[in-house]
Parts: C-alpha cells; structure tokens; sequence
C-alpha cells in the first residue's frame, strides 16, 4: 500500500542528549537525518529537535507546554536515562512519562514513545524495572514503540563515543534508520 505522501506536518523530537546529538554536528543528530530522509521520500514533514543534554523525565514534562507551543503533530519521545543514571525510582520516571504522553495527546499531538534500557547490568531488578516502563506505557495508550532507540548502537565502540553511550555520526545514521519505519507505521495511521 502506497502511503499518501501529501500535506505537510511537524514532528519533534523530544528527549535528552540523545536526542540533542551530544558530540555531533547538528546536521549529524537523527532529527536532522530524519527529516532529510523523510522528504528524500517525498514527505514534506518538518522535524525539530528538542532534546536537551541532561535532561530527565520530570524536566521534559515542566516544558511541556514550551513543547506544545511548537506546534507539532508527532512528537517522538525519548527520555529517561537520565533518571536511570541517577537511580530515580522507575515509578516516578514512569509517573513522568504517562503524564507527558497524556498532555500531549490531549492536545492531539501523535506520541512515538522510544524504549530505552541501561546498557550494564541488565538483569538488575531496577534495570528490568526500568526497562519495562516503555513496553507498559505504550501498550496502555495505544503507542507505537520503538523497542530501544539505540539497538545495534549502544556498546558498540566504532559507533558510540568512549562512554559507549552517546553515538557518532555513524551511530546516529543507526539509529535515524531504527526510528524511520516506527515514524512511517505512525505516518500511515495518521492518514
């Protein structure tokens, strides 16, 4: 089924340095990557990065309504590792998230929520904890999920910077091709 590729929209791209492209060009970031593979398809989408260094849960959700004054028709949302680094109880990282999600919805903005997990000690009770916040959420509002944003990246030290973490430009064209077929199935139900 072809999509129709008509209209114009915004998405923004909504987290943490993750999202901000810490140590990488502007141009490198995924949103920059995703918009430029979005309209060499033929989509005429707008994509604005909103990912601040640092940032947690509880922060993205104070700017909110900065958020919502951008207008945007989709927003992916990838937040909380910070928490995690920080030892916040995945409770409150959850609380954090299933409010922003619910603002953002109440103002009809689409929400791709994108899964993270930590990437040592994974079978800690809080990692798996933690882990599980995205799964949960997004099955209780009808999400699309990205099952973790930084599959194939994460670890991997041709890819990430010397924390293992943050990706180089060529772990950010990883991860824009791990976000671009979840934004596509958002895309479609759009129309």
């Amino acid at each position: 089924m072809r999509l129709d590729q008509s209209g114009t929209g915004t998405i923004v791209a909504l987290g943490d340095s993750l999202t901000a492209g810490y140590g990488v060009k502007e141009k490198e970031s995924y949103p920059a990557r995703l918009e430029k593979k979005l309209r060499e398809a033929g989509w005429d989408w707008r994509v604005i990065s909103s990912g601040i260094c640092g940032e947690t849960s509880g922060e993205t959700l104070g700017r909110i309504d900065a958020v919502l004054k951008l207008k945007p028709d989709i927003v992916i949302l990838e937040i909380g590792v910070n928490d995690a680094f920080r030892g916040i109880d995945p409770l409150v990282t959850r609380k954090n998230i299933d409010e922003t999600v619910r603002i953002l919805r109440e103002h009809k903005v689409t929400v791709v929520l994108a899964g993270m997990r930590m990437p040592a000690n994974a079978e800690s009770e809080f990692n798996k904890a933690f882990a599980a916040i995205y799964p949960a959420l997004a099955l209780e509002h009808g999400l699309i999920l990205i099952p973790f944003f930084l599959a194939g990246v994460t670890g991997e030290p041709s890819l990430t910077r010397a924390d293992g973490i943050h990706p180089v430009a060529k772990g950010y064209r990883i991860v824009t091709e791990t976000v671009y077929p979840y934004l596509l199935q958002t895309l479609e139900r759009r129309n």
